[in-house]
């Protein structure tokens, strides 16, 4: 996220349970006579720690961090798009020039689907130069990546037309993110059905924030969440600062989440999210210490299947 300027049940099963007990039907499942959807799949949190690992690495081999303009921004690109290529995704990079430096973003869409209603989800790739971004903003592209993942493992077939992108220089105030919806014809804007952005979801001592942008996104998100039996509260730290502020200005509905960055959490939210009160969501924002050490599993797992479960929602 760039700076301001002036023991694992998937929630899937638990948000059918509760809709079952509640004498609903469960969320997805076809009246009878129609085929069934499919339901979001469990994330595999090893998976996504995983991805941390090798951003980690390629951050050490290269100066310490993944920044625009660095070999460690371009190495990360390069693994994440091998991946995507490996699973049958057509990727796109695409170039632009920040600071002096030369920057990208990698775009990858699903064959298939109606491309008049697109569902994309996001994160920002690079770090700041202090240290190797791993929950900033690893966290979020790892869970991006992982899922698109799983779409490819599942050979998903969506109503709606799926693209995961991942932007750079962020850090440097929404730069890539800013190309490429400025480059989006008024028609290609029109066609994306939401836009969701995840920056920040593993932090060290975490909250569960959502953002309050389009009503039906942040209903998705809630549900899940209350599924899980975890409280959210509304996205305000981030509000601006992040990949979703170009979409929504173009009048995309966006949505999110967000674990929390430099605030403070509060007694009363150390009281219903455990933690510590008192101290940083995380103490290493922005520093040399974010590395893998600098990650909340359990924030992590729920965040990614959050980010599955509203993809496949969503996408429907």
């Amino acid at each position: 996220m760039k700076l301001s300027v002036p023991g694992r049940v998937t929630a899937t099963a638990v948000v059918a349970t509760v809709s079952l007990l509640a004498g609903g039907s469960i969320a997805g499942a076809a009246p009878a006579g129609q085929p069934a959807v499919a339901a979001a799949p469990d994330i595999p949190v090893a998976n996504v720690k995983a991805h941390l690992t090798q951003l980690q690495s390629i951050a050490t081999a290269n100066g310490g961090n993944r920044a625009h303009g660095r070999a460690g921004y371009k190495a990360s690109l390069d693994y994440v798009k091998a991946k995507l290529d490996a699973a049958g995704f057509t990727t796109t990079v695409q170039q632009f020039t920040s600071s002096g430096r030369t920057g990208y973003n990698l775009i990858a869409d699903w064959p298939g689907g109606d491309t008049g209603q697109v569902v994309m989800a996001g994160s920002h790739l690079d770090s700041v130069t202090a240290g190797a971004g791993i929950n900033d903003n690893g966290s979020g592209s790892a869970a991006v990546l992982e899922t698109a993942l799983a779409v490819s493992r599942a050979g998903y077939h969506p109503a709606k037309h799926l693209r995961f992108a991942w932007w750079g220089a962020e850090e440097l105030g929404l730069v890539g993110s800013r190309y490429y919806v400025n480059r989006l014809s008024t028609t290609d804007r029109s066609r994306i059905s939401g836009y969701l952005n995840f920056d920040m979801i593993g932090s060290p001592n975490p909250g569960y924030f959502v953002y309050d942008d389009d009503p039906a996104i942040e209903k998705t998100f809630k549900t899940y969440y209350a599924g899980l039996g975890v409280p959210t509260e509304i996205e305000t730290e981030g509000d601006g600062r992040s990949d979703h502020a170009p979409f929504k200005n173009a009048g995309v509905p966006v949505g999110g989440l967000f674990s929390g960055a430099d605030y403070v959490k509060t007694a009363a939210q150390a009281a219903k999210w455990g933690g510590t009160s008192g101290l940083a969501f995380d103490r290493c924002y922005h520093s040399s210490c974010d590395t893998t050490a600098n990650i909340n599993d359990t924030a992590l797992d729920r965040n990614s299947d959050a980010v599955a479960y509203a993809v496949w929602e969503l996408s429907r």
